[in-house]
């Protein structure tokens, strides 16, 4: 028997909510959404319509990748980041709000760097913090830059999606190995590396062990090996009033700030997320 649009969306709520889906109503409604293609106003306006066969059967499959632990971004497609629509899939981690804070750090030092700034968003990812500061720093030129094509493709579509291609070039790159010749005279390099312990990697929430790449995840033995590379090896691609800002994961940042210094680096200062969690430490080399 056919089902209205409301009977369908309380039936999944409440099994969302069964699996411990913390944000049950949001994301049965964006799931109703992406499945149907209808926008959220859309979505109310049609709370006493009633779907197709064809219809609950589009829902039904998003909602069994659900609850099979696949991060709603994925399903979607597409996540908010900073106020920007980004696309996102399996290649790409999924921008965190706690990255937020990095990316408004990000944006100030940009600001502050004047007229033809360079800003190196170093294992970039979606391109979330780059792109972020393209928009809010317009002053600015970008360079993204990552190890995998599959990534890169993705934040070049970014790119695309956000208008701010005309700000913006991408670049293969290794972070832990010397910077190439053809990337140099930055004003910032910000860089949200792996950071997870080789050894707790297995102990991921499995939403994120299974579905988000490890090659974006994983920091080598003790979480540390891509700021130890990138803090020794990517100095050259630095001016002398460059400013180096890490993302950090919990607990990691006295011995950011310790590799920092180790490596010559001055003024190093560390800032807290909107969560209270220390998340970013950056360092100058003048």
């Amino acid at each position: 028997m056919a089902k209205i649009y409301n009977t369908i969306y309380m039936d999944i709520r409440q099994r969302l909510r069964k699996a411990g889906v913390e944000e049950a109503q949001l994301e049965a409604r964006e799931l109703i959404c992406c499945a149907t293609g209808k926008s959220r106003e859309e979505f109310y306006r049609c709370m006493q319509l009633y779907a197709t066969t064809e219809t609950e059967a589009a829902i039904e499959a998003l909602v069994r990748r659900r609850l099979s632990g696949e991060p709603l971004a994925y399903i979607l497609g597409h996540w908010d980041f900073y106020g920007l629509d980004l696309l996102v899939n399996r290649s790409v981690l999924i921008p965190r709000p706690d990255t937020e804070r990095v990316a408004e750090r990000a944006i100030e030092i940009a600001k502050g760097s004047g007229e033809h700034a360079r800003v190196l968003d170093l294992c970039c990812g979606t391109g979330c913090i780059g792109l972020a500061v393209a928009k809010h720093a317009p002053n600015c030129r970008v360079v993204l830059a990552d190890i995998s094509d599959e990534a890169l493709s993705v934040a070049r579509k970014n790119m695309v999606r956000t208008g701010l291609s005309g700000q913006i070039t991408t670049f293969q790159a290794n972070a832990l190995e010397r910077h190439p010749a053809l990337i140099w005279d930055f004003n910032l390099i910000v860089c949200n590396p792996p950071y997870v312990r080789s050894g707790d990697m297995a102990g991921l929430e499995p939403s994120v062990r299974d579905f988000e790449p490890s090659l974006a995840l994983d920091g080598g033995p003790d979480g540390l090996e891509f700021y130890r590379r990138v803090a020794a090896n990517w100095r050259g691609a630095m001016r002398s009033t460059c400013i180096l800002l890490f993302e950090v994961g919990d607990g990691q940042a006295d011995d950011v700030e310790h590799i920092l210094a180790a490596n010559g680096y001055r003024n190093i200062r560390r800032h807290k997320d909107a969560f209270g969690q220390w998340r970013g430490v950056e360092g100058s080399v003048m």
